[in-house]
């Protein structure tokens, strides 16, 4: 089952490779193409709000990309977007589609057994949902969601609200129907076999194999419980694909947790401070749960107060969550607005490392990084929006440590 790493890690380590494995800053582990082929690195990369998931998409991209160029990926086919791994929806690339479908749609239908009794949802009616949608929506006839509820309702379904979606999802999630075209800017719904119509099937063991190779790939280094959380999977299915996987990944321990990542997958830290805006379900955010500790080494993020009000796109400097942030377009202007993480007293720095992490860093050099990040990221707003407003305020808390 894999091999063990050659090097000794530490936390700081973990989360410096982690960087890379995810496509973030000058430690990318490759140049990307285009948009399949970050999608196809991931996976699957969540995109529970579409237009902030194109932003996670041409962040790995670079500087070039436009919102129109991945608004045009989508409606071409290039990228998919569908319920997988979670009851949630993700980008898929189109040849990972079925496959990615097979190995895990029975694990999402288990999570979503509740809503499906709740919304009065039996498997006989949902069989004749799934049948209608897929009639509806032959032959390219793409289908918005009111135009769906519409043609139940004419056949006598209520369709609606929570009961709507997972109708949908249910179809999905059998394979039937996936992302269509935007109209506008309303999403369609579209039959798989034609949207995707050399999306290959896997054998359940290649599968595994292929999942858990490009999860620990992407997202390494992290845990087979990490693994788990994000893809629905059980922990005995994660250890069936590692042993599958043989050399391709190896594990190293560290406060007594094996951590698994490709070989030599050991990126060098980008230039410090690093500062990254991140959108709320960025995977190097949510592709974690029991390793997620790592982003916030020293708590901060944890003891902020009164999350609930704060943005919630996610500022990461060098690898560790440093505050939330948002975009509001106004008028001629674009206003990002930023909350920091702070203390009430400075933190001590961190031990017999070469440089500063990113929140131990000078805020002020920090700041003016992000000034920069700011203007750059913003760039393809400025055919349109003369100016850009940065606003920064701060969460002062206490960390439980130091």
């Amino acid at each position: 089952m894999g091999r063990r790493a050659a090097v000794t890690l530490d936390r700081l380590d973990l989360a410096h490779r982690r960087t890379g494995s995810v496509g973030l800053g000058g430690a990318q582990p490759a140049p990307f193409a285009n948009a399949a082929e970050v999608v196809g690195w991931f996976g699957a990369l969540q995109s529970q709000d579409y237009h902030p998931a194109k932003w996670a998409v041409a962040q790995r991209l670079g500087p070039n990309v436009t919102d129109a160029d991945l608004d045009r990926a989508f409606d071409d086919g290039v990228i998919l977007r569908t319920h997988v791994l979670r009851p949630t929806w993700h980008f898929v690339a189109p040849a990972d589609l079925r496959w990615l479908l097979e190995l895990t749609a029975r694990r999402v239908h288990t999570l979503n057994a509740y809503a499906y009794r709740r919304s009065e949802l039996d498997g006989p009616l949902l069989r004749r949902t799934t049948d209608l949608i897929a009639d509806a929506v032959a032959g390219g006839n793409h289908l918005t969601r009111a135009e769906i509820a519409a043609l139940l309702a004419r056949h006598g379904i209520i369709a609606e609200r929570f009961r709507l979606g997972y109708i949908l999802i249910h179809a999905e999630l059998e394979r039937v129907i996936c992302s269509g075209p935007l109209r506008g800017k309303q999403h369609t719904y579209a039959l798989l076999e034609e949207r995707a119509p050399r999306a290959a099937s896997l054998e359940r063991e290649a599968a595994l194999a292929e999942l858990v190779r490009r999860f620990f790939t992407s997202h390494g280094p992290a845990t087979a419980k990490d693994m788990s959380w994000w893809s629905s999977l059980t922990l005995a299915d994660i250890a069936t694909g590692l042993s599958l996987a043989g050399d391709a990944l190896e594990s190293t321990d560290v406060d007594g947790v094996t951590y698994w990542s490709a070989p030599e997958n050991a990126p060098a830290p980008a230039t410090s401070p690093s500062v990254r805006l991140l959108q709320a379900y960025d995977e190097y955010v949510v592709g974690y749960r029991q390793s997620k500790h790592l982003l916030d080494l020293d708590g901060l993020a944890t003891a902020a107060p009164d999350k609930l009000a704060l943005p919630n796109g996610v500022i990461v400097v060098d690898t560790q969550v440093a505050g939330r942030w948002k975009r509001t377009v106004r008028g001629e202007a674009v206003v990002l607005d930023a909350v920091l993480f702070g203390r009430s007293t400075p933190p001590k720095p961190p031990r017999c490392r070469p440089r500063p992490t990113g929140w131990a860093c000078s805020w002020a050099h920090a700041l003016s990084s992000w000034r920069a990040c700011c203007e750059a990221r913003a760039g393809r707003y400025r055919t349109r929006h003369r100016l850009m407003i940065l606003r920064i305020a701060s969460a002062v808390s206490t960390s439980r440590r130091g």
